[in-house]
């Protein structure tokens, strides 16, 4: 393998922040480098500067021996690096094609845009990947994981010799990460340099040749894959063994706090049924598209589903949920939801974490109280939840993935709700901060809370639960305990034609 760029001695701060701290890093042509380390770390700014984003303060890039400077992303581009960013960069009021070619459109004759030519080359680029989307759709349309995808294929298509891909496969399910992977693999075979940054320890080890692991800016290590367990990287990267991943289960149920009677999704998809109690973290598992999302989507009237009834504690309620007033309606029957998207649709970014602890607490009253108001209780959520900040005025845009989803958590804590429904509750969140994350949900349950969880981490599901409810053809074709559950049998149910669905539990 020859080296296809080398960063030497980088450093970069950001006011007193020492975000990067004297690194050195050689990608090689034909491998894939994992670059691994807890949120904060400094991986992210370390592929900014390669990426042109940021310039080092200390420090130099070079090729073959020669320094090179990468002052734009533009140039990056033209020296042949392409970068995913973990913080999606598509445009939701452009389509598809018009975010593949922002910035070089091909022109016709009299300097139009040639339309039709960027439809049908973003088309065949999405088919690269086995994706049939429209290229003229408007990407505020797509899903999370639609997004992503679109943004490895901008990737993908580039003319590059260095690829970095920042948590590529956050928003994306087995079988997309198995068509990522099979793209990368020939990516690899044909002499590039990938950097693939993830939190999730089975894809390295299934991807990635070589590690680098960096912790508060600096680098720790770099070793081959093959030297490597998931627990020893795992030791490397947060500095101590975590023995446990996940907390303790408890036997102890309580009474239903939510009960969703006779629902069906559409006129033709079987009804199903489904309970929560107190004391229990209840999972709906699946295979991307069968119905799980529209399925919670329905409790707070954000999908319209054919029928049903829902029940929160003692209050009974007719599906549909208006769409306008379906999440504060439930808000105030004790029930709190955690959208996969946090960023667009759970936090103000620009507002202080306080702001965004009490908000639930303002929507109580009849007007927006100030935050000051509830000092107390933001300085024990913020305890409480070991919210790694300088001050509750900072902004949560300022904060990790890891203590955003914490925050947005905290909300709800804080408001006192008895029913959490969560999408993705560690997405782009670390392997310290999962952990944090999971004892967090854990220590609700025992406190006679109840929570209903998406995941697409089969792992997540069967560690984190008490029950797993598999989805199929928008019903339920399987439950089992997650104590006993296995990433096979659950595949095999979610694999299930459905036939023998009860759709009841």
């Amino acid at each position: 393998m020859n080296s296809l760029i080398k960063l030497t001695n980088i450093s970069k701060s950001f006011g007193n922040n020492q975000a990067v701290d004297d690194v050195t890093l050689e990608l090689n042509s034909g491998s894939v480098h994992a670059l691994m380390g807890e949120n904060g770390a400094g991986k992210s700014t370390l592929m900014k500067i390669l990426a042109g984003v940021h310039q080092p303060d200390v420090g130099s890039i070079s090729r073959a021996g020669e320094v090179v400077s990468l002052t734009s992303p533009k140039l990056a581009l033209d020296f042949g690096i392409s970068t995913v960013f973990q913080e999606l960069s598509l445009l939701p009021n452009l389509t598809i094609a018009e975010n593949m070619f922002l910035g070089r459109e091909p022109k016709r004759s009299f300097g139009m845009i040639d339309t039709k030519l960027m439809e049908s080359q973003t088309k065949a680029a999405l088919a690269e990947l086995g994706l049939t989307l429209n290229p003229s759709t408007l990407v505020s349309e797509l899903t999370i994981a639609e997004r992503q995808f679109v943004e490895i294929a901008h990737g993908i298509k580039a003319d590059a010799n260095i690829f970095i891909l920042d948590e590529p496969t956050a928003a994306l399910n087995a079988a997309d990460v198995g068509m990522l992977n099979k793209h990368i693999r020939r990516m690899k075979d044909e002499g590039k340099a990938i950097v693939y940054i993830s939190h999730r320890m089975d894809e390295i080890f299934d991807i990635c040749d070589t590690v680098t692991v960096m912790k508060d800016g600096q680098h720790v290590a770099t070793k081959s894959l093959s030297d490597m367990t998931p627990d020893s990287l795992i030791a490397m990267m947060v500095g101590r063994e975590l023995e446990d991943l996940f907390p303790e289960r408890s036997d102890a149920q309580g009474a239903c706090l939510l009960e969703v009677k006779h629902f069906k999704l559409t006129s033709v998809s079987q009804p199903l049924s489904l309970k929560v109690h107190k004391g229990e973290i209840v999972a709906l598992a699946g295979l991307e598209g069968q119905g799980q999302r529209e399925i919670v989507r329905s409790l707070i009237g954000q999908h319209i589903p054919f029928g049903g009834t829902v029940r929160v504690k003692d209050h009974e309620i007719s599906l549909p949920v208006a769409a306008n007033n379906g999440i504060r309606q439930m808000s105030a029957l004790g029930l709190g939801f955690v959208p996969e998207d946090r960023k667009d649709e759970g936090l103000f970014l620009n507002l202080p974490i306080a702001d965004n602890i009490t908000i639930g607490l303002h929507s109580t009253e009849g007007g927006l109280a100030p935050a000051r108001k509830y000092r107390e209780v933001i300085a024990d959520t913020i305890k409480s939840m070991a919210i790694k900040t300088s001050s509750a005025n900072a902004s949560v845009a300022s904060l990790s993935g890891g203590n955003q989803q914490k925050v947005l958590l905290g909300r709800y804590f804080a408001s006192d709700v008895d029913l959490l429904v969560i999408e993705e509750p560690t997405r782009g969140v670390d392997i310290g901060a999962k952990a944090e994350i999971y004892k967090l949900l854990r220590q609700f349950t025992e406190n006679g809370g109840g929570v209903l969880v998406l995941s697409r981490e089969t792992i997540e599901l069967i560690g984190l639960c008490d029950r797993i409810l598999v989805i199929h053809d928008q019903t339920i074709v399987s439950e089992m305990v997650a104590a006993d559950a296995t990433e096979h049998n659950i595949l095999d149910a979610a694999l299930s034609s459905g036939s023998d669905a009860t759709g009841s539990v």
